[in-house]
């Protein structure tokens, strides 16, 4: 893989930032977990999400079977932090973005796992619900706390805030390969 030629061309994207780190620093707890089984609507209803993904050790066993990892972040403003439907409406352009990175590693022959934000939302009632296979595992993306992934202290350790406070909300993806 071209590193050179794979950061010119993340520098034409409209990134926060990005950073590449090895993956053994990303630290995989239970407790991000358990946010999922008791707080998340989605938990069960979607592969990309807890019990669907698997148990933290196997989810940390599989990420760190790549040697590396790409973070991206982007961040975008709305009117209002606490509309929740405002804000969930602003991901489909982070994952545009994260799918747009994917293309770009696997134009270096790389074919990354991604994990990305949020529950699924490529097909209008997934496909777990009915005991079947995700209809499009290529598009799909386990969410990053499905991982049980502690984002927030690789985060600071790079220089991306997270919390910027008032109306910006930061999305963020992890491309392991």
């Amino acid at each position: 893989m071209d590193r050179e030629r794979l950061e010119n061309r993340l520098a034409g994207l409209p990134l926060l930032g990005y950073f590449f780190i090895d993956p053994k620093k990303l630290e995989f707890s239970d407790r991000v977990r358990w946010i999922c089984e008791h707080e998340c609507p989605m938990y069960g209803k979607t592969w990309a999400c807890p019990p669907a993904v698997g148990k933290v050790a196997e989810c940390r066993e599989r990420c760190l079977g790549f040697e590396n990892c790409l973070v991206i972040a982007t961040v975008t403003e709305v009117n209002d932090i606490a509309d929740l439907e405002e804000t969930l409406a602003t991901r489909p352009d982070h994952e545009v973005i994260t799918d747009a990175v994917g293309s770009l590693l696997e134009g270096e022959g790389v074919k990354p796992y991604i994990l990305s934000t949020e529950a699924c939302a490529v097909c209008e009632r997934c496909a777990y619900l009915d005991g079947q296979a995700c209809r499009f595992p290529e598009k799909m993306h386990p969410c990053v706390e499905s991982h049980g992934i502690n984002l927030i202290p690789v985060l600071e350790e790079n220089g991306i805030e997270f919390g910027f406070g008032g109306n910006l909300v930061t999305w963020v993806s992890l491309l392991f390969y």
